[in-house]
């Protein structure tokens, strides 16, 4: 039996910037690109993807808008260099005849609300291009919300970030709560009228590093209607990974394996129900991956590991792509009439040409 998967979060294009000056040739040699490869897509049963649009928080001001518009075309042109194995997706209809047709729906997601630059035009001018999520901050407090691994600076969310949050309800636009810090995720829970998404996250409760969704918080998801996606990232993962990184890195690393990620599968399961968790592996966002799910093409692994512990093709089918693509169709209504369309067409999107031709983030 084989999963589809909805990806929450594979940053690609900022591995391109980093290491291809964003050629999109060759994407289906392992040596050119280790962690995502077409062929790797297709092996991992990957059926939707939200490709991650993101820019260093760094880079700041108009810059930084430039950086992601940037962002955003190289995400277009890998779509538009393999027509046979990705197509562009804004809607849930345009996923589902993504899938029927047997290629990788592809989203994006902005990460980093420092990205809008205090301008909810540009907000909504990333969200008409494709960009259906953002989140509110990356790894460093911005102006209007305070990250996870950053000096709190507003108590949460400014008055001006809880303006964010309904825009975002209002145009259909997914609010992304990893990376932000605790205070966020709960305004952003009591503000937004539509599910929430937690693109690459653990569990607290199983490791306590500030990435990881605490149990209050989860605990609230189920409400909300939101899912909460679980990541590879190593650190995140194992508590003893996260500790040999604190204390500087000396040594031997602590192995990682895929019974360590259906740990958090599990804990998140049981602690809120199999209809508010998916899969977020940060693909191509960390140098190193945990052993088995060291790429693209194996997240079959997870799913043969789920199903030894008596997870059902049901409970699997949720956790790969019927939860991701649920929160998607939440959103659909609202999105449309910010289109001012009833079917959202991806052509509209300006998807470009093609070309001829990583170090961690999480």
């Amino acid at each position: 039996m084989t999963y589809d998967v909805f990806d929450g979060h594979n940053d690609l294009a900022w591995y391109l910037r980093e290491e291809r000056d964003y050629s999109v040739a060759g994407l289906n040699d392992p040596s050119v690109s280790p962690f995502t490869t077409m062929d790797q897509l297709r092996e991992g049963h990957v059926a939707a993807q939200y490709w991650s649009v993101y820019v260093h928080s760094s880079i700041t001001g108009a810059e930084a808008i430039k950086a992601t518009w940037e962002q955003i075309d190289a995400v277009q042109r890998v779509v538009t260099a393999y027509p046979e194995r990705l197509q562009f997706a804004r809607t849930a209809a345009e996923v589902v005849a993504a899938r029927d047709a047997g290629k990788v729906a592809s989203l994006m997601g902005v990460e980093g609300g420092q990205q809008i630059d205090e301008s909810l035009a540009v907000l909504r001018s990333y969200a008409r291009a494709g960009s259906r999520y953002m989140t509110l901050t990356w790894s460093t407090t911005h102006s209007w919300a305070d990250s996870a691994t950053d000096e709190p600076q507003h108590d949460g969310l400014s008055a001006f970030g809880r303006e964010v949050v309904a825009e975002m309800n209002r145009i259909g636009m997914i609010v992304d709560l990893s990376h932000v810090a605790p205070s966020v995720m709960h305004q952003s829970l009591d503000i937004s009228t539509l599910p929430v998404i937690f693109t690459h996250s653990c569990a607290f409760g199983l490791n306590p590093h500030p990435r990881n969704i605490p149990d209050d918080v989860l605990d609230r998801v189920p409400g909300n209607g939101g899912v909460a996606m679980m990541t590879f990232v190593p650190s995140f993962v194992s508590n003893a990974r996260r500790e040999w990184v604190d204390a500087g890195e000396n040594g031997t690393a602590p192995e990682v394996t895929v019974a360590d990620v259906a740990d958090h599968c599990d804990y998140v399961r049981e602690r809120i129900g199999i209809d508010h968790i998916g899969l977020g592996g940060d693909i191509c966002g960390v140098d190193e991956l945990p052993q088995g799910l060291g790429d693209a093409g194996q997240y079959p692994a997870l799913f043969e590991e789920l199903a030894g512990r008596g997870w059902s093709d049901t409970d699997l089918r949720k956790l790969g792509f019927d939860n991701a693509m649920r929160v998607l169709e939440a959103h659909e209504e609202a999105y449309r009439q910010f289109l001012g369309t009833s079917a959202g067409t991806a052509t509209s999107a300006g998807v470009g040409q093609a070309d001829a031709s990583a170090g961690e983030h999480a």
